[in-house]
């Protein structure tokens, strides 16, 4: 259970994120950003809850993230999950927004569809519907959520928000 409380935020969020700021001429800077993710199936047993305050289920979750121009030209923005479980095929941009397909092989398997749209003035909108199966243990458990996130640009100061260091290409 411990990996699942891991993995699927990280997954989750860390795709949100590289929809939010996959604009070309996005700023290096902070970034606000609020999550709302809700299951339509998920792998938790009966009756059992998502933890409070958690980023992948019970109403509104915000963060910061720091964006360097670094991931900016490397990855349209921060940098998207690197264990390999999870990747975005099919990209599809325009001037306003994108598509893609995020496909996952390993832990979680499974396939979805991202869309994203942006505005000029710094303010993005992405919504993210997965389904497919997670491993629980032994037992392999279908998992079905959708994440809709929305981002603002705050300022080119991180202050005390650290971006994650990138991997060596």
């Amino acid at each position: 259970m411990r990996k699942f409380r891991l993995w699927v935020p990280v997954g989750c969020l860390a795709a949100s994120a590289l929809l939010l700021f996959a604009q070309a001429d996005r700023k290096p800077g902070l970034y606000e950003m609020t999550s709302n993710m809700t299951w339509q199936q998920s792998p938790m047993p009966q009756g059992m809850q998502m933890p409070p305050n958690s980023p992948f289920g019970g109403g509104p979750h915000t963060s910061q993230v720091c964006v360097t121009q670094q991931m900016i030209d490397r990855y349209g923005g921060p940098m998207p999950q690197q264990r390999g479980e999870c990747q975005m095929k099919n990209m599809t941009k325009s001037a306003t927004g994108m598509t893609a397909d995020y496909v996952c092989t390993g832990h979680m398997n499974g396939s979805g569809k991202m869309e994203a749209s942006w505005t000029p003035g710094g303010e993005a909108h992405s919504k993210i519907h997965f389904s497919g199966t997670m491993q629980m243990g032994q037992r392999s458990a279908p998992v079905e959520w959708t994440i809709d996130t929305a981002s603002v640009y705050r300022g080119a100061d991180c202050g005390s928000v650290k971006p994650i260091a990138l991997p060596p290409e």
